[in-house]
């Protein structure tokens, strides 16, 4: 695997849970494997969702100096601010490929910070969207890439649908 990868929370999240070793050692083999290569990239809404998530959610979970020890190492990843080329970009594309706001943010600032792959376990191996591609890391080694899989456009209606209204019972 060569460019950039875009590295969502949910990697992050898996190298610090303890719950899941399988998954702990093979997101820490990926993680060790970006910071090697330096070609790790984040944005700052995976790091938000990473702390929450590890502070509140994760039982046992980080303390909050431990957790934020965590994000400003990530932060030399460069992160992708929360901005307004961010919001229309991931709006674009959650109009396009129908994926939810947050997934949509996610691929937008993989795209803006000119990854060529998003490591997650939220999407199907081997998705592309436009110029990234999906790898799951619990799919797939460190550094491996799978089969390609596209995802469809999906058409835009530029009106209301017409005719009569369903029927609610």
């Amino acid at each position: 695997m060569t460019g950039r990868t875009f590295v969502d929370s949910n990697v992050l999240v898996y190298a610090r849970d303890t719950r899941d070793r399988a998954k702990q050692a093979r997101a820490a083999d990926w993680l060790a494997m970006l910071w090697r290569a330096r070609t790790g990239r984040i944005g700052i809404q995976v790091l938000s969702e990473y702390y929450v998530t590890v502070t509140r959610k994760l039982r046992p979970g980080l303390s909050a100096d431990e957790a934020w020890d965590d994000v400003r190492l990530l932060m030399s990843w460069r992160p992708q601010p929360l901005d307004e080329q961010l919001l229309e970009h991931g709006r674009d594309i959650e109009r396009r490929f129908r994926l939810s706001w947050w997934d949509s943010l996610v691929v937008a600032a993989a795209q803006l910070q000119d990854c060529s792959t998003l490591l997650s376990e939220d999407f199907q191996n081997g998705m592309e969207f436009d110029t990234v591609v999906v790898s799951n890391p619990f799919a797939l080694k460190a550094g491996e890439s799978g089969p390609p899989y596209n995802v469809a456009e999906t058409a835009i209606p530029r009106h209301r649908p017409r005719g009569r209204p369903k029927r609610r019972e």
